[in-house]
């Protein structure tokens, strides 16, 4: 109840249908001219509006990072072997299904812009698009996670983790269907400045996913123990019942009233579905090629040895909880821009990715501040402090953290210079800078300066900051030329400006 109030009072009162778009849940109220400069300039009104949009998008990337870390608690508790083929399946289920997100965040993007220029019934349609992708999305996906046996023994896994494996992923794959589908229709209801039941039904959904799987792992009210299979079940469960909660809301709902989402449903447009693909696609690439670098990493890392390996980790999963931070400003400036974009307001377009980016580097510096002076307090987060054998992993991961530092300022800015360009329709150029960045220049630095080099740990995670940080200021310069470019037709006289297709 309490996540239902908060949502609630976050939203304020709902914006006029096909009204002007001011920043989400404001009133307009008269007051004297000095009162609205002193308080309300143009760069003060975008930030608020886009921290509105990214506090419940961050809350809801958490809750979804909080049951991540229940399903290997719980794997954790089945025991060692248990761990370790869970922890492949959950591996193999996560690069997967990011994939499929990224391609399916585009329908966030359209609706922002059908959003702005005031289309309701647009907005519908993209969303209807979104839902068919998703749906054929889990079943390929679905198709490839049931029949990865045979590869899994062909890269020399054991046959016995790999029968974990199989069973964690046989019951986990059919949550895909409501994982994509609440990621549309999340995307919808964030893209026309509500994102309110998005965090609630979120971390509702971390709660339910947590209690059912106490409840399967020790068999309560009579379930059966079903070990790894269950802890997929409960998951796929959870998944399933997030798009339905969230649906019933959207249909209960009068702010809804005016997007006709059920209308012609049955009938997929090949043309909303067709320019769905076209903006997804390359998000879902790059979504694709970053797991990669971060995966490289990790084989690295197991190649120097255990204990660099186990720091690694430790840093990773810091990094890892601090980037749900840039994430979150990364989709509210999406849709912020979007929503300019769609209107033809390309100079506020441009102050709300300055204004995005900015405020992301002063964060991800908050969080540099934090790896840098207190680097043993995170360590002790994951890792006994004070036993003799964790020591060698504990000085390991504090190195490690240090270099986090630049790691994770320009890891929280590439992800929020990326959310800029996407708001303008425009994700070839973010997948294009980012397989440069994080192919051409962080993989191979990486095994360069851990290897040749001889910096072994450290060189990793150097040259994974080179990568983000090439990233990082490719994307950055991107944007600026992406809207210098646009706003030269809009400023020229006789000419109006009109949103492109997809690029």
């Amino acid at each position: 109840m309490y996540c239902i109030a908060f949502f609630l009072l976050w939203e304020g009162p709902t914006p006029h249908q096909n009204g002007p778009i001011d920043e989400p849940g404001t009133r307009r109220t008269r007051s004297s001219p000095n009162q609205t400069h002193a308080m309300h300039t143009p760069y003060h009104t975008e930030l608020r509006a886009i921290l509105r949009l990214a506090g419940p998008l961050i809350a809801a990337q958490l809750a979804y990072v909080a049951m991540v870390f229940t399903d290997t608690l719980m794997m954790g508790k089945l025991g060692p072997e248990a761990l370790a083929a869970g922890g492949l399946g959950a591996s193999t289920y996560a690069f997967v299904s990011t994939v499929c997100s990224g391609v399916v965040a585009a329908t966030g993007n359209l609706v922002a812009i059908r959003h702005g220029a005031r289309d309701s019934a647009g907005a519908a349609a993209a969303t209807r698009a979104g839902l068919w992708v998703g749906l054929g999305l889990a079943l390929l996906a679905g198709s490839l996670l049931w029949n990865l046996e045979a590869p899994l023994l062909a890269l020399g896994q054991a046959p016995a983790t790999v029968h974990g494996t199989m069973s964690f992923l046989h019951s986990i794959l059919f949550a895909l269907p409501g994982y994509l589908a609440f990621m549309v229709l999340r995307g919808f209801t964030c893209a026309i400045e509500r994102p309110g039941p998005v965090m609630a039904i979120s971390v509702l959904g971390a709660l339910a996913n947590l209690g059912l799987n106490y409840a399967f792992l020790e068999g309560w009210f009579g379930l059966p123990r079903l070990g790894l299979a269950g802890i997929g079940l409960v998951t796929a469960i959870v998944m399933n019942a997030l798009p339905l909660i969230l649906a019933l809301y959207l249909r209960w709902h009068p702010a809804y009233a005016g997007y006709p989402l059920l209308r012609g449903l049955g009938r997929p447009q090949r043309g909303q579905v067709a320019e769905t693909l076209r903006l997804g696609l390359p998000i879902g690439g790059t979504y694709a090629v970053e797991s990669g670098m971060f995966a490289v990493a990790t084989l690295c890392m197991g190649a120097i040895g255990t204990t660099a390996l186990a720091a690694h980790q430790i840093a990773i999963q810091s990094v890892y909880l601090a980037f749900m931070v840039p994430v979150g400003i990364s989709y509210a400036v999406t849709f912020r821009i979007g929503q300019h974009y769609g209107a033809g307001r390309l100079p506020e377009a441009r102050r709300a990715g300055r204004v995005g980016i900015g405020f992301g580097a002063l964060c991800m510096f908050a969080f540099a501040l934090l790896f840098w002076l207190a680097p043993r307090q995170v360590i002790g987060l994951f890792l006994d402090l004070d036993q003799p054998a964790n020591q060698a992993v504990v000085q390991l991961a504090a190195g490690l953290l240090a270099i986090a530092a630049w790691f994770e300022l320009f890891d929280g800015l590439q992800s929020i210079a990326m959310g800029a360009i996407r708001g303008l329709k425009d994700a070839r150029t973010t997948f294009l800078v980012g397989l440069a960045g994080y192919w051409l220049a962080g993989v191979p630095l990486a095994w360069l300066l851990a290897f040749p080099f001889g910096w072994g740990p450290h060189g990793v995670w150097w040259g994974l900051a080179a990568g983000l940080a090439c990233t990082a200021l490719g994307l950055c310069l991107a944007f600026e030329a992406r809207t210098a470019r646009l706003l030269r037709p809009a400023v020229a006289p006789g000419l109006s400006y009109r949103p492109g297709p997809a690029a």
